[in-house]
């Protein structure tokens, strides 16, 4: 996979834990339980996209302007995008579209409670 940082990345920011879901094969990245981005891995464990979360706008504009970016895999079309891990995706672009993935989740949540898991 082209973005090996990935990981380091995610769980750097405050209130982010990872799990596997088995039945899909999916390393998810959560707050509280919500998923806000996953690494989908292929029979062999190897990834083949990064899904996440943005804002429909946003999803839209970034799949016409870019052909490694897709509705999201097996996840809400409108919501959900997911990126080839072999692709064309800058750095700071991915980093971006993590960034509002999380920003997106965090703020589904109550006031008091972003301001609990910021302060984790």
């Amino acid at each position: 996979m082209k973005y090996e940082w990935i990981d380091s990345y995610l769980l750097a920011k405050a209130g982010i834990s990872k799990n596997l879901q088995t039945e899909w094969n999916w390393i998810r990245y959560v707050i509280d339980g919500k998923m806000c981005v996953a690494v989908c891995l292929d029979e062999q464990d190897n990834p083949y996209y990064i899904t996440l979360k943005l804002r429909p706008e946003n999803g839209m504009d970034l799949q016409e302007q870019h052909k490694d970016i897709i509705p999201g895999y097996y996840m809400n079309k409108k919501h959900w995008n997911s990126i080839k891990v072999n692709g064309s995706i800058s750095d700071q672009l991915l980093k971006d579209m993590l960034d509002e993935a999380y920003e997106l989740v965090l703020s589904s949540f109550s006031k008091k409670r972003q301001l609990e898991i910021l302060s984790l």
